[in-house]
Order: structure tokens, then sequence, then C-alpha cells
């Protein structure tokens, strides 16, 4: 089964990526487990080919051999964000181990509810673009 009790269910679908990332990174290093569903509905501001760009620039930097290896699917480049806001200790290690993403809703997450932070919902007015958009694009 891949599916862990988990302690909040995000629900991705018209959420600020990078506001999500931090919330599940301050829950998660308080002990809480957590899952991301609807990873690939998630949301990064700004101009869509500008950040379609720096995202190509980043996957094509390094060695294809000796990396630095870069995610190409939606619930690893969540799970990479959340990894990048975690502390690069043993505590931020561990609270990494207590992260679930999945690309849509798992049937074991069907019925649960999802938790609703305020503050993280898309209210923005200028350019953005969703992962799935995102990973087309790549």
């Amino acid at each position: 089964m891949i599916y862990m009790e988990a302690d909040m269910v995000i629900n991705g679908e018209d959420r600020v990526l990078g506001r999500m990332a931090s919330l599940a990174a301050k829950e998660l290093l308080k002990g809480r487990k957590i899952a991301i569903v609807n990873a690939e509905k998630c949301v990064v501001s700004g101009n869509p080919q500008a950040t379609a760009q720096a995202f190509r620039d980043r996957i094509a930097r390094g060695d294809p051999y000796h990396g630095p290896f870069y995610p190409k699917t939606p619930d690893r480049i969540v799970r990479r964000v959340v990894r990048g806001m975690l502390p690069k200790k043993p505590r931020g290690k561990q609270a990494l181990k207590s992260l679930k993403v999945f690309i849509s809703v798992p049937k074991e997450l069907e019925g649960k509810e999802f938790a609703k932070p305020r503050g993280m919902g898309r209210e923005l007015k200028g350019k953005f673009l969703t992962l799935e958009e995102l990973v087309k694009k790549l």
C-alpha cells in the first residue's frame, strides 16, 4: 500500500506552490504526517514563458551522469520544493520521510476531507502557470 495514515491532507488544486510548500514544511517540522494530492494542479506565479525557461535551464545544468538531477514530474517537483524549505540536518531528512505527494487523488484518500488553510488560494492577479502545463513545456 502506497498510503500512510496522514495527519493532514492538502489539496493542491489552485494553490500557489510556494505558499503550500511552506505550510507543509512547517507542519512536517512539527512532526505531522502530510499528504498532498492534486500536485499537477498547483500554480506557479509569474510569466509562463520565463518560468518554463527557468525550469528548462535548471534541468539542463550539470552532467547527466553526476547531477544535479532535477525532477520532471509534478509530484516530484512539489516534493523537491518542500525539501528545499526543510533544514539540511537529520531533523529535516526525518521530516521529509513524513511527506507523500500524489498526482490526482488516490483511492485511499477519496473520501477523506482535505485541509483548507487560509491564504493559500489562487488570488493571483497576474500571470501564472500550473505544474501540469509546466511539465508539458519541459
